[in-house]
């Protein structure tokens, strides 16, 4: 095989990570990375919270699935695939350049995630939007069954916006892939 050119693409202004829980099903994580790869996600966070039901974790084959989907929709910037992380430690691995959102199912007051608006140099503040989001966002997802109270409050405290995905109750995978799609094209 001989290569007839190259070319560079610039890495994209927006970057969007998910730190997304574990869920029981392995194939159901394995869709999620599919599919947010796909979308261009920039980041992804495996968690472990007080609810995750499985913590196993093959990096090297979730990784693969990451790179067969980023060629098969041909993204050219692989998303960076951590290790699992406890949400109890977000402190050390929220954005520290960015806006960190939590989506969970406990009532109180929560911003639209489709609202949002994403803040671009060129861009003008929707007034519809209760949050203005930078180019950089991290969105935390929970686990089936939701992050406990205490790890919304702990959220809180360090300074995440509470934010809905709809009025349905989705699945953790179907949750990361709404909140990648409407980041990434919000």
């Amino acid at each position: 095989m001989k290569v007839m050119s190259t070319s560079t693409q610039a890495a994209p202004e927006k970057k969007v990570s998910i730190a997304i829980s574990l869920v029981k099903n392995p194939s159901r994580f394995e869709w999620f990375l599919e599919k947010a790869t796909e979308i261009g996600v920039s980041e992804i966070i495996p968690l472990i919270c007080a609810r995750t039901e499985k913590e196993k974790f093959r990096h090297d084959r979730l990784n693969a699935i990451c790179i067969s989907a980023m060629l098969q929709s041909q993204q050219v910037w692989l998303p960076i695939l951590h290790e699992p992380k406890k949400f109890e430690n977000l402190a050390t691995w929220k954005s520290e350049n960015g806006i960190n959102l939590i989506a969970h199912c406990e009532e109180g007051v929560k911003s639209g995630l489709q609202h949002l608006h994403i803040s671009t140099p060129d861009s003008h503040r929707d007034p519809h939007s209760h949050i203005s989001i930078s180019p950089h966002s991290l969105i935390c997802i929970g686990p089936e069954g939701d992050f406990t109270p205490e790890e919304i409050a702990l959220a809180l405290k360090e300074g995440f916006q509470p934010v809905s995905l709809g009025a349905s109750r989705l699945r953790t995978e179907t949750a990361g892939v709404v909140a990648a799609a409407l980041l990434m094209n919000g």
